[in-house]
């Protein structure tokens, strides 16, 4: 089958724009023209949509490329049931970094690079984007189809030992259950950080958000931000998630506080993030030695 693949771009990237509600002109522009084959592994794909939560993934029909060009996600590592995420999802976290040209920004858990090419497109040759992956294989492959955007640079790491910045924009992309005391302090003045804030639960869990799979954990994305050159964040719900858990990046009583707070309130309407010492009361979301999500300003 034949495809005019450069129109199936653009006409997924108006759909991703629309259903996402993106804001940001330059991600729906490279939405339309990155290619997602580059870094997927040969088709057919494995894929997994908003229908299949509680079904296995599936396979496309076919390796035509237009089969990428929805709002799925593609298996990059079945075995360890490692996804290239959903376009709409993603997307949405991109977002919420309001990048702009000439921007510096990181990315942590970049896969095999193909939101990383996105956001290197947003900030433009005139900024820079470093993207950490942790898993060596996949770095080395990102790596290589990064290579022809030399204002990228991809490495092997856990997200920890930031270096490279002040950064306007940070996003890690695996469930944690805090912000990195680093990632907070490399935000440049006015800086934004997005990242899922998840809690992982047994298959036995007696909750809404249990997970039948041990690597997936669920929660909200969330943007902090940095207010001015301050030490004070501002804190906001992006959208809810289920995602790969990060390696080395949870702390197990951070992780049981999210677990009961997700419980008692599944969408906090988030205003602050306090790393400043004082007694949980009724404003606290959820309060944890790594921090504490505020619900009032």
């Amino acid at each position: 089958m034949t495809t005019d693949l450069n129109a199936y771009r653009r006409f997924f990237a108006e759909d991703i724009q629309l259903c996402a509600n993106l804001r940001t002109e330059a991600l729906t522009e490279a939405l339309a023209t990155v290619p997602r084959e580059r870094f997927l592994p040969p088709g057919p794909w494995i894929i997994k949509g908003e229908a299949d939560f509680q079904a296995p993934p599936r396979k496309t029909r076919g390796d035509d490329p237009r089969f990428v060009y929805h709002n799925v996600g593609v298996a990059i590592d079945p075995a360890r049931m490692l996804f290239n995420g959903a376009p709409g999802l993603v997307c949405s976290a991109i977002d919420a970094l309001e990048l702009e040209p000439g921007q510096r920004a990181l990315h942590v858990g970049g896969g095999t690079g193909y939101y990383t090419a996105l956001m290197a497109h947003v900030v433009g040759s005139s900024g820079s984007v470093r993207m950490i992956e942790v898993d060596e294989d996949l770095a080395r492959q990102a790596a290589a189809n990064l290579d022809s955007l030399p204002w990228v640079t991809a490495q092997q790491g856990d997200g920890r030992g930031v270096t490279g910045g002040p950064y306007n924009g940070i996003m890690i992309n695996a469930g944690v259950t805090h912000p990195e005391p680093e990632w907070l302090s490399a935000l440049a003045p006015g800086g934004r950080l997005v990242l899922p804030l998840t809690a992982g639960f047994g298959a036995g869990a007696a909750s809404a958000f249990a997970s039948p799979m041990a690597n997936i954990s669920k929660g909200l994305i969330v943007q902090i931000g940095r207010v001015g050159n301050s030490d004070a964040f501002s804190a906001r719900l992006v959208t809810f998630v289920a995602i790969y858990s990060a390696v080395g990046l949870r702390d197990a009583a951070a992780n049981e506080e999210l677990g009961r707070a997700l419980v008692r309130m599944p969408f906090p309407a988030l205003r602050r993030f306090r790393l400043d010492a004082h007694d949980a009361d009724a404003t606290c979301w959820c309060h944890t030695a790594k921090g504490c999500w505020s619900i009032t300003e």
